[in-house]
């Protein structure tokens, strides 16, 4: 479909790809791999055409179209959510005002035999079919699904999306192009502003509904779950494998070895003729071997091994001093930014050495907690911070709170203190920041490296309370493996706020699930709370009724620790609280939530109902001449239909779940 052809890109006289060459095939799913600056960003602006070459050409067949998620983009505020994202049916707009267009003329001219008449019906003909083809009456349905699936919930349809932040925005952006639902999506970190549910979904539509994908980013469980072929920018070269990233990796160990036992062979076949041409080179008896050697070693082609890593990245927390058996009590902790409550009623004990993950929907409360157990923010209910307990915070936005205009050296020299400063550059270097690197200043890094230099600050005073908001965020998979083992062999206590699964996979024991107001915790890794998660939906979707698993968890989570107060009854407050006027306020909204519920249930029963007498009056050899148009206008009635359904079912959901019915 998409060809690239000699492909070859130089900066400052350096070269980023030489001459390569691939082809994107309609239903491919591509992960782009290689290290930080290895390209995979320039290659996608290449492939939009956002970006020129140095030599090389994309080509893109007539009619193809190619969607761009960037990882930044400067976005318009002028809008509500759902007006921007209906920028993206603009092409359906603009066919039904042609069409429109078209039949007003139509019912003015009188010239029924002429060319231009006839040329106009065939116009129209084709437009129309080109308007039914695109699904335009499922274009609202559509359009909430999605949305709702990146996060949002109904009442931010109608909000300016001036009110949403960054990481929300570009969610706004990503629904507008799976909307599009271009032949080629091509997608730079698009899990870096989404939750664990919201990646889950966006897997599901890459594998099942997406056309052909490319897509860069670090979250391995996201790309092995979507991808199907893997490409590797190495040292300007492309190596393309038909298979996952989790096969690609043992594939990749295979060529280095090889590539290894090729260059130490050609190594000592170099060496030989450099020695063989220094010994002989004054002897006149050997001139003519001499000669031939050197012509020999001239038009050798030199093997290189793909990125042999000389840096070793060395993470290791310094040992945890001995803090008390509970470092964090919480009882009854609540926050509430006016008439928003953020959470309440949130009750547990973390002991010493526990590691355990706070996860949940973006806003539901994670960084909130974090900071009001910093002491930054003030909040309602008991929060003991346990004897000797010394914090290591990892802000979320740790990264961008460094000064950009001092060096990298600096920056660690100005909160090192005592005989840790006459280390200073050796632990530079054991971050990769050896030699001249430590010169550099912080704001050229790359967003990688900047979260790097943060946790160097971090590391410089001995704690025995971990707490890393967010850590992984622009980290390659090679340091996230690194950081991942040193926490494990941290012997103090980690909270770990992360939507990362791979990384909380075999590092977390515990997980606290935060959403709809209250804070579940939940024993086990992280696949086994979404297991878990993912069983008590089914039960709830098939009964209709709220599923009683979060009482389960709850019972089964308090049990083992004593000195925490019961669960549930905490969990209930939010609901004894209510006002009456409140209570009818909840029993209204949840009444029409399940009114069309089964409207749109009745609507399903009616249509398949006429689909199938359609279907019937078909097999007895009816002949009307529009029985296939009217079964599939009925089918495309029956998708809309589902589609609200579902929507509709979604939204009984999340009301029961914000007024702590499940």
């Amino acid at each position: 479909m998409i060809s690239i052809n000699n492909l070859s890109v130089e900066f400052s006289a350096k070269s980023l790809f030489d001459n390569i060459n691939y082809v994107i095939n309609p239903r491919d799913k591509i992960a782009l791999v290689g290290k930080n600056g290895a390209g995979k960003s320039t290659m996608l602006k290449i492939i939009a055409g956002l970006q020129r070459p140095t030599s090389g050409s994309v080509a893109v067949p007539q009619g193809v179209t190619i969607g761009y998620l960037p990882q930044q983009m400067v976005l318009e505020d002028t809008l509500t959510v759902k007006e921007e994202v209906r920028k993206a049916f603009s092409h359906i707009d603009a066919m039904q005002a042609e069409l429109d267009a078209m039949s007003a003329e139509l019912a003015e001219r009188t010239d029924y035999e002429s060319e231009g008449y006839h040329a106009l019906i065939d116009r129209m003909t084709a437009l129309t079919e080109q308007v039914a083809m695109s699904g335009s009456d499922n274009c609202e349905a559509e359009m909430e699904k999605t949305l709702m699936g990146l996060g949002f919930v109904r009442t931010d349809f109608d909000r300016p999306t001036s009110e949403f932040s960054g990481g929300w925005r570009m969610r706004i952006e990503l629904a507008k192009l799976l909307l599009q639902r271009p032949d080629v999506l091509l997608l730079d970190e698009p899990t870096n502003h989404l939750d664990i549910e919201s990646i889950q979904w966006l897997e599901s539509f890459l594998s099942t509904k997406a056309k052909a994908v490319v897509l860069v980013s670090h979250d391995r469980a996201f790309i092995d779950n979507v991808t199907n072929r893997t490409i590797e920018i190495s040292l300007g070269k492309i190596y393309d494998y038909a298979v996952n990233y989790s096969h690609f990796v043992e594939l990749r160990r295979e060529r280095i070895e090889q590539q290894m036992r090729a260059y130490q062979n050609q190594q000592k076949q170099i060496a030989d003729t450099e020695q063989f041409i220094e010994r002989f080179r004054y002897k006149a008896t050997k001139a003519v071997q001499v000669q031939s050697r050197m012509k020999q070693l001239a038009k050798i082609e030199r093997i290189e091994v793909d990125e042999v890593d000389t840096s070793r990245l060395s993470l290791r927390f310094p040992p945890a001093p001995r803090s008390g058996d509970f470092p964090l009590i919480l009882e009854d902790v609540g926050k509430a930014y006016g008439d928003h409550r953020v959470f309440d009623g949130c009750t547990f004990t973390i002991r010493r050495g526990e590691k355990v993950a706070f996860v949940g929907k973006n806003g539901e409360g994670k960084s909130t907690l974090v900071k009001c157990i910093m002491g930054e923010i003030p909040f309602t209910g008991h929060l003991k911070v346990g004897h000797n307990v010394k914090i290591g915070y990892f802000a979320q936005n740790q990264a961008q709170l460094l000064d950009g205009d001092i060096t990298v050296f600096d920056t660690i020299d100005r909160v090192a203190v005592g005989d840790i400063r006459l280390k200073i550059r050796d632990i530079l270097g054991a971050f990769m920041f050896g030699g001249e690197a430590s010169d550099k200043k912080v704001k050229v890094l790359s967003g990688g490296e900047k979260t790097r230099l943060a946790m160097i600050r971090l590391l410089l005073e001995p704690v025995n309370l971990l707490i890393l908001d967010e850590p992984t965020n622009h980290l390659d998979m090679k340091t996230k493996d690194i950081l991942k083992q040193a926490i494990r062999d941290f012997d103090g206590t980690v909270i770990v706020v992360s939507h990362d699964r791979e990384f909380l996979d075999g590092l977390v024991t515990k997980v606290y699930e935060f959403g709809g107001g209250r804070v579940r915790e939940c024993l086990g890794g992280i696949y086994e709370f979404l297991e878990k998660k993912r069983i008590a939906s089914l039960q709830e979707l098939e009964r209709n009724r709220p599923a009683p698993a979060p009482k389960a968890e709850k019972k089964a989570a308090s049990a083992p620790a004593a000195n925490v107060p019961a669960a549930p009854a905490a969990a209930e407050k939010p609901a004894q609280r209510l006002s009456y006027a409140e209570q009818r306020e909840r029993d209204k909204a949840i009444k029409k939530a399940q009114k069309r519920v089964e409207d749109a249930e009745t609507e399903i029963t009616r249509l398949e109902g006429e689909i199938a007498s359609i279907e019937a009056a078909i097999a007895a050899g009816d002949t009307a001449p529009d029985i296939y148009d009217r079964h599939a206008a009925a089918t495309k009635a029956l998708e809309n239909a589902m589609s609200l359904w579902e929507l509709a079912g979604m939204e009984l959901e999340e009301l029961k779940e914000r007024y702590s019915l499940g």
